[in-house]
């Protein structure tokens, strides 16, 4: 069967409307950063990223063209203010790049594994080799200038050894000291703790730039959850004389012009909220302590609610572009029931 013929999965139109409402982000929020950056040595990461959001969207379009999916509302020109004060540290805007590669390969390997069709897994294999290249490009800049976040050292191991007590899982029992972290356990400890810092230092932009207080009062509070995430992990590593690194200067200038519309900082905190909650499912799989599984399920539970009021707000506010789905076919009987009735 020629690849003409072959209709495009659920998985794959669901992943190609992800993609575009994601990338029509970016690239108005990246438009916005590379018109007020300064620094010669950043602003190359920050062009390449909106270079290659633009390439995305016109291959998703020519897809789209070739398969008559309508092409989604996304974002334009109409949901940033180019004119309103320069909003973030240049700083900040290599280290949102980097923490949005990060986020951007770990989807795109995802869109990858759900897809059959060759030019779509052709298209997601491109796009995940393009973020990465970002994410090394990113990071090796950051590197160079001596702003990057490295995670915490510890000894390298010197034998290999096995758990030999059950005791090794447990984590609960105030009082009983609990074992010494473990690598796994310390790498995503400290991931947190800067996505986090990243998702607080956003929210203060927003919450201060936005005219609704729906969107205020929303952003406030996600900033609080991040601060008092943050401080759980940081404790939590500090408890094992483990030192957090200096996080980046991710800092916001002091301007509460609106920047950018309401819908997209909404969408964007909706994108994060849907990370993290990825990110503490993935670090309660890999953590070995029970007290750290724990914590992250309830912490994830308070992202969840985050992101259910967040959706209520876009709801209200007719903000909620819907994904494309199957028809409901209950109501499609019904109305002809009542078309029938009506006509009889």
């Amino acid at each position: 069967m020629s690849e003409e013929n072959i209709y495009l999965t659920s998985a794959e139109i669901g992943s190609l409307w992800t993609c575009y409402m994601q990338d029509s982000m970016s690239i108005n929020i990246l438009n916005f950063m590379l018109k007020h950056i300064k620094d010669a040595d950043i602003k190359p990461s920050i062009q390449y990223a909106y270079d290659l959001s633009s390439d995305h969207l016109k291959q998703l379009r020519t897809i789209f063209e070739k398969d008559q999916y309508t092409e989604p509302n996304g974002f334009t020109e109409q949901d940033v203010h180019m004119d309103a004060p320069w909003l973030f540290t240049d700083t900040f805007c290599l280290t949102y790049v980097n923490h949005m590669a990060k986020v951007g390969m770990i989807a795109y390997s995802g869109f990858l594994s759900m897809s059959a069709r060759k030019d779509i897994r052709d298209y997601f294999t491109q796009a995940l080799n393009d973020t990465a290249e970002l994410y090394n490009q990113a990071s090796e800049i950051a590197l160079t200038k001596g702003i990057n976040a490295r995670h915490p050292y510890i000894e390298v191991p010197k034998t290999a050894d096995y758990v030999d007590s059950k005791e090794y899982l447990s984590g609960l029992n105030p009082f009983r000291n609990h074992r010494p972290l473990n690598a796994v356990e310390i790498s995503h400890l400290y991931m947190n703790v800067l996505t986090n810092t990243i998702g607080a230092k956003l929210c203060i932009a927003f919450a201060q730039t936005s005219p609704s207080k729906d969107v205020q009062d929303f952003m406030l509070r996600g900033k609080e959850i991040s601060q008092k995430h943050i401080r759980i992990f940081t404790d939590t590593l500090l408890k094992d004389d483990i030192e957090t690194p200096q996080v980046p200067d991710v800092a916001v200038s002091d301007s509460t012009t609106q920047t950018f519309s309401d819908r997209i900082l909404m969408y964007h905190m909706s994108l994060l909220s849907a990370s993290g909650f990825g990110n503490y499912a993935t670090a309660a799989a890999a953590s070995q302590r029970s007290d750290l599984m724990i914590n992250y399920e309830r912490l994830s539970l308070e992202i969840s609610r985050l992101a259910k009021s967040g959706a209520d707000i876009m709801i209200k506010h007719e903000w909620l572009e819907q994904p494309p789905g199957i028809r409901d076919r209950v109501s499609l009987a019904k109305n002809k029931q009542n078309q029938q009735s009506t006509n009889e």
